[in-house]
């Protein structure tokens, strides 16, 4: 059994994004499944594929747009405009048809497609009509968009999401009546994406790696509370806006949080403990030297990834109710409430007393779960060998 597993960005082995910690645990488990997975997209311009024997690379480009130009900007709205396609999809229109169709000629011939989210299908969606698909839908993207639209406080962005919003549901719809089977990486999502019954959806529970994070020795705790993320990431920046703005003010003087990642303008904070530290060269090690980490998201759709690896490493932590969308275990060492100043006693609380939990169990649990779903997925594309489930 042979799949293509389209995507934006193909795996360099990096790890950078949540989106790419998930991306490898699907391809992982479609391979453990017994299928042999290509995969096709682009690289990040100076990267390389983590798999260049299975991989097919259309080109080097950078799909971000708080780092693109105002002319690359100008240059993707009037594009998308032109063709009706999304303005996340426009970007990936650097090569043709053909030519992704020749790629696609050269490394075949495939027994089905798996699109992993709407982007890259969205982009050459014809191209994919001629075997059977699975769709893996990472968000709900059109529901993404609509809060975005109404978080922004510019009216042409504002207008932008709203047009996105419209053409993103069209086509998660046509993705999702077209696909043999569907993923979802939260359960919720299968209700808003109107594929819940157990014949056409299955959720993805996902893993940050192929086994458990382990820790050398005890933690050193240099702060209080850590967050990363990709806070450009309009869903991100909603969470770290209410977080800084509505939890932050509740908490002590002296409280010290560290925030990494790369830093949209705009964002600020008159609490004294606050301290943006840019990029760090180890994510993991950062988080375990916090006495807990907020798990702060209020907007978006899909799993949260740093949700599963705090669980993952057994940290401390307090969640609001989005956060653990597509998680059905939580540790006793998580405190739920989306209430902002319960939310920071909580914080203040757990940094006191420190209590990290085995997260080995919650691993397994997940790799487990996501195999079987995996399975049934494959079984519903109707190509998988009966002797690979014997």
């Amino acid at each position: 059994m042979h799949l293509l597993f389209a995507t934006s960005i193909v795996p360099d082995g990096a790890l950078a994004s949540g989106y790419e910690i998930a991306n490898a645990a699907i391809i992982a488990a479609l391979r453990r499944a017994g299928a042999r997975v290509t995969v096709i997209g682009f690289t990040w311009p100076g990267k390389a594929a983590a798999d260049p024997e299975n991989t097919v690379v259309l080109g080097a480009l950078d799909v971000r747009t708080d780092t693109a130009s105002a002319l690359q900007k100008l240059a993707w709205v009037g594009k998308a405009m032109l063709s009706g396609l999304t303005f996340a999809s426009v970007k990936l229109r650097v090569v043709s048809d053909h030519d992704v169709r020749a790629a696609l000629e050269q490394a075949g011939p495939f027994d089905g497609y798996v699109l992993n989210s709407v982007q890259f299908a969205g982009a050459f969606e014809k191209l994919f009509e001629d075997r059977p698909s699975i769709f893996v839908a990472h968000n709900v993207e059109h529901l993404s968009a609509r809060e975005n639209a109404a978080a922004v406080t510019s009216i042409f962005q504002r207008l932008l999401f709203r047009r996105e919003a419209k053409l993103l549901k069209i086509m998660e719809e046509r993705l999702c009546r077209r696909a043999r089977f569907v993923f979802t990486l939260a359960e919720e999502d299968r209700t808003a994406l109107g594929v819940a019954s157990d014949d056409r959806s299955a959720v993805l529970p996902l893993v940050t790696g192929a086994r458990t994070p382990t820790r050398k020795g005890p933690r050193q705790i240099d702060c209080d509370a850590a967050l990363i993320g990709t806070w450009t990431w309009q869903p991100n920046r909603i969470g770290l806006d209410w977080f800084l703005g509505k939890v932050v003010p509740h908490l002590r003087p002296g409280f010290r949080i560290r925030i990494a990642g790369h830093m949209p303008s705009g964002v600020t904070s008159t609490h004294p403990g606050v301290e943006f530290v840019g990029r760090v060269p180890d994510a993991r090690a950062f988080v375990c030297g916090a006495a807990v980490i907020p798990l702060i998201s209020t907007a978006g759709s899909g799993v949260q990834l740093k949700t599963i690896e705090t669980f993952e490493l057994g940290l401390p932590s307090v969640a609001t109710s989005r956060s653990l969308r597509g998680i059905d275990h939580r540790p006793d060492n998580c405190v739920v409430t989306d209430d902002p100043v319960a939310f920071a006693k909580a914080l203040e609380t757990a940094a006191a007393t420190i209590r990290d939990v085995d997260g080995g169990a919650f691993h397994r649990q997940q790799v487990k779960a996501l195999d079987v779903a995996i399975r049934l997925g494959l079984e519903k594309l109707g190509t998988v060998r009966q002797e690979v489930f014997a």
